[in-house]
């Protein structure tokens, strides 16, 4: 519990810097880590913060920086459904900024790239709250994409035996 406060902080440093310098509100997807802390998905430890890049405008940087660690991710080359947006689930505790997390079954998708073991711990515990008619779907949502650069579908679609045997998906 303790380091989800402090990642939900983070978050809240993040609108105050907003406010101060009068910048709009906006939206931000949370996945990875952080994301299954906030959403109560997960508890393992992690402090760094993963967001899809939404083409922020440079002025965004000083509050970003407010999360410490993160990674901004293009989507481009990131195993996301184009979906995504319509599966998230916005924290409501956030009243200045719109943070969103992304579903469970959408972040299990995501990991299936890598498949480290850290990964697989994830979707280990993950997997037990998915719907995995909704992960097929969403795997063939990223597959049937044409802007995923191709090295990644190539892995991705590599991973997948892999992954469909170990969870019976």
């Amino acid at each position: 519990m303790e380091l989800k406060r402090q990642l939900e902080d983070r978050i809240k440093d993040m609108e105050e810097v907003s406010k101060v310098f009068d910048i709009e509100p906006f939206d931000i997807y949370f996945l990875g880590g952080a994301a299954c802390i906030l959403g109560g998905y997960t508890e393992r430890a992690t402090r760094d913060f993963d967001f899809i890049d939404l083409d922020y405008s440079a002025k965004l940087g000083k509050v970003f920086v407010q999360l410490r660690d993160f990674d901004m991710l293009e989507y481009s080359s990131t195993l996301l459904s184009p979906k995504y947006k319509e599966r998230a689930r916005k924290l409501d505790r956030f009243k200045f900024l719109n943070v969103y997390l992304l579903s469970i079954e959408d972040i299990i998708v995501s990991k299936i790239i890598r498949l480290e073991q850290k990964d697989i711990e994830d979707i280990d515990i993950l997997i037990k709250n998915a719907d995995k008619d909704l992960i097929n779907q969403i795997i063939d949502e990223v597959l049937s994409r044409d802007d995923l650069y191709e090295s990644k579908k190539a892995q991705f679609t590599k991973q997948l035996p892999i992954f469909k045997g170990r969870y019976h998906v």
